[in-house]
């Protein structure tokens, strides 16, 4: 699955806390680090720059532009990242070099990190980690192990469970010792969950159909895969019982427990779940190639054996793909190469069976087997979809309201702690909903924003001395999704292209041309990247305690992958040893330092001595905002585009003015901007007065050319399996987070 995760979305996470309850974390946030003073000398200037040859890509057709923008742009991290993907026999030396590739990628200035899900103050009545913290795949939003309560959870008792938490070897040792720990202290269990949701309404029920989180937040809970995360975040058997790997790692064989079943939304058995219903899986997936294909590609996925082939037609019988019903319980996938990462893509949608015979039922047809592919009307509601997950769908509104009952046939009905779930929409208007709802129970968990800190730090409950805050609050954890500022260096359209009156650009057709000759020009980028004041941005939704405590400083986060032997590599042209355990962002942190950039992803004393990406500012420094600048302006007049005060830059940033956090979001990136670039960048903020207007001027357009703005903080990427590929694969040449760049 594209876990691509809408800028909305996060900003509702933030205030509702996405990840079951989050993780207490209550220390402060680590120093804000600033960077270094002297910008890298990152390549010619003055008479020696030439910018890309904009008269040979405008005679070029759509693809064609787009690789020779990324090429002159991204280039040079796309030859460090084939290089690292290319390395498939030892996984640590694999993954250093990728983090030398992502230095290559944040050089760039193609975008800025910015923040995660994460770093808010907040209150829950949600057991923290009783469910998983996995940042890929779909089980974070799968609920069935999430433990409620009916009271507010105070804040030693949060952190007295986090202890619980730590000292259990199982996740069920966990389960049982949190239950038992909420009673001696007087609480008592919700069999409710009430899940603040942002999502409006999802495109599709099918969950192998779409490439978007906030369709899969309705549908993970109705299915579940061969294998799922537990709470402890260890990856467990689910539908399979057992699985084993062959000895060259490109054979996985799954055996199913036995009595599997499907049923309807009513609760009314089907069918018998079989091997066959992953071959049909695969055969619907192969027909929605554009929403999840990509994962079982062999340049961007696990290389799933002849699925590529299959897709260009040189293979045309699909039983040569590598994906087989042996018999009724034992399912085989074989893969081109070993992938060790394989196995834990098995909780995303692209992993999900699917029951031939109802789906067949309902028009839906494969052109694996010769037929027009159509879905019919599978996947249009929750009636229209087999189920096999621990919950069925009772009530959906549109936003409003969609309601679950937990699923008598589940294979493991019997630990399902919260039968009842509820995704309760929120638009976001209501500053204070979140925290009035969670007050009285109609949301389970809800965050500070900085309207709700100022109430409650001085409103105090019935029959309390403290306030809301100091007895409730506790910080979420910054999870491994990475939202950024993007730059748009290939802009095709200034208006929004579902609607040409919507989010409608000021600029003139001079102002046009210079900005597009800007945005491709490496030093004017990271001038933008440099002076965006990041920490003010994210306090206008956590406040000034936490400004620092979400944000990312790279795309892939430090701690996603750690290093299990010694390996070394070269670093320009020295070779470097690293250390079994070392950090990725360890690795990232060497190359950006050798290469002379002031950036700062790594703070190696972080979570006391442990280190940490997350939680302080490594881009945001002024003086060298300025000194990029001034690179950016001799680039520039070498060919005839005068950069001043007098004469700026223009540069477009849509935002939803429906809300009050965006709008002052929007008013502190354009007043840091023009502040930090003396006024030589104008910002405009340009208002859409509903979440579909702005989303489709950042977010939910399908390709470069419909990407309606300069620069967007309109979108994320979450990880869709273990390794860092998951990240980079998306800034490849037509990966799917480019399209924010303005190709492909």
């Amino acid at each position: 699955m594209k876990k691509l995760v809408s800028l909305l979305l996060a900003a509702a996470m933030v205030l509702s806390l996405a990840a079951c309850g989050g993780n207490a974390d209550t220390s402060a946030p680590a120093d804000t680090g600033d960077a270094a003073t002297e910008p890298a000398d990152t390549g010619a200037v003055g008479n020696g720059y030439t910018g890309p040859d904009w008269e040979a890509i405008d005679a070029m057709d759509y693809d064609d532009a787009s690789d020779a923008v990324y090429d002159w742009n991204l280039g040079e991290f796309n030859e460090y990242y084939q290089t690292a993907k290319a390395e498939l026999d030892d996984i640590d030396t694999r993954t250093a070099l990728m983090a030398i590739a992502e230095a290559k990628l944040l050089e760039s200035g193609a975008f800025v990190p910015i923040n995660g899900n994460g770093g808010a103050y907040a209150m829950s009545r949600v057991v923290p980690r009783s469910s998983t913290t996995t940042s890929w795949g779909l089980d974070e939003y799968r609920y069935d192990t999430v433990i409620v309560a009916n009271e507010i959870l105070k804040s030693e008792d949060r952190t007295a469970l986090q202890g619980l938490w730590s000292e259990a070897e199982t996740a069920a040792d966990y389960i049982t010792a949190a239950k038992a720990y909420l009673e001696e202290h007087g609480y008592t269990l919700s069999d409710t969950y009430n899940y603040n949701n942002s999502t409006y309404e999802p495109a599709t029920w099918d969950v192998i159909a779409t490439s978007y989180t906030q369709d899969s937040i309705f549908i993970a809970p109705t299915y579940v895969g061969l294998m799922q995360y537990d709470a402890k975040n260890t990856l467990q058997p689910a539908l399979a019982e057992s699985y084993e790997v062959s000895d060259d790692g490109t054979v996985y064989t799954f055996h199913l427990r036995e009595g599997l079943k499907w049923v309807d939304q009513q609760g009314r058995e089907i069918g018998d779940v079989t091997a066959d219903d992953w071959v049909a899986s695969m055969e619907h997936l192969i027909d929605n190639n554009d929403a999840l294909g990509y994962l079982m590609t062999s340049t961007d996925g696990c290389g799933i054996k002849n699925f590529d082939a299959y897709l260009a037609g040189e293979v045309t019988d699909f039983a040569e793909v590598g994906v087989k019903a042996i018999d009724d319980l034992t399912l085989e996938y074989t893969l081109e190469n070993k992938f060790p990462a394989f196995i834990t893509m098995m909780g995303y949608g692209c992993f999900a069976p699917l029951n031939r015979a109802f789906y067949t039922a309902q028009g839906g047809t494969f052109s694996a087997e010769g037929d027009e592919y159509t879905a019919g009307s599978y996947g249009t509601s929750p009636s229209t979809i087999a189920y096999c997950g621990a919950y069925l769908v009772t009530n959906y509104t549109a936003k409003n309201i969609c309601s679950y009952k937990a699923n008598p046939a589940y294979f493991a009905a019997d630990v399902v702690n919260t039968p009842n779930l509820n995704l309760i929409y929120n638009d976001g208007s209501d500053t204070m909903r979140v925290y009035n709802d969670t007050k009285s129970g109609d949301f389970s968990t809800g965050g500070f924003n900085a309207s709700a800190l100022e109430v409650a730090t001085t409103e105090i409950p019935e029959g309390e001395t403290e306030s809301y805050f100091d007895l409730y609050h506790y910080t979420t954890t910054n999870d491994a999704t990475t939202y950024c500022g993007w730059m748009n260096m290939h802009r095709g359209i200034w208006n929004n292209y579902n609607d040409d009156t919507m989010v409608v650009s000021p600029q003139s057709d001079e102002d046009k041309a210079r900005t597009l000759q800007a945005m491709n020009d490496q030093h004017f980028r990271l001038a933008l990247a440099y002076g965006l004041d990041r920490a003010a941005y994210n306090a206008v939704s956590v406040g000034e305690d936490l400004k620092y405590a979400a944000l990312k400083n790279s795309y892939v986060t430090g701690t996603f992958a750690q290093l299990s032997n010694d390996v070394t590599v070269d670093i320009n042209g020295t070779a470097t040893d690293f250390a079994a355990g070392t950090y990725y962002g360890a690795i990232l942190q060497a190359q950006l330092d050798a290469d002379g950039y002031p950036i700062k992803v790594w703070d190696p004393a972080a979570d006391d001595g442990v280190g940490s990406g997350d939680g302080f500012d490594g881009w945001y420094n002024v003086d060298n905002a300025k000194a990029e600048l001034e690179l950016a302006i001799a680039d520039l007049a070498s060919v005839g585009v005068e950069v001043s005060a007098d004469n700026p830059i223009y540069i477009d940033y849509p935002y939803g003015s429906y809300n009050e956090t965006f709008t002052k979001q929007a008013n502190v990136l354009k007043q840091s901007l023009e502040a930090s670039l003396g006024g030589a960048v104008i910002v405009n903020i340009i208002a859409a007065a509903d979440a579909t207007t702005r989303q489709s001027a950042d977010y939910t357009f399908g390709s470069g050319a419909e990407a309606n703005f300069d620069i967007s903080l309109g979108s994320g990427w979450g990880p869709d399996y273990g390794d860092p590929q998951t990240f980079l694969d998306t800034i490849q040449p037509y990966g799917y987070m480019t399209k924010n760049l303005g190709v492909y």
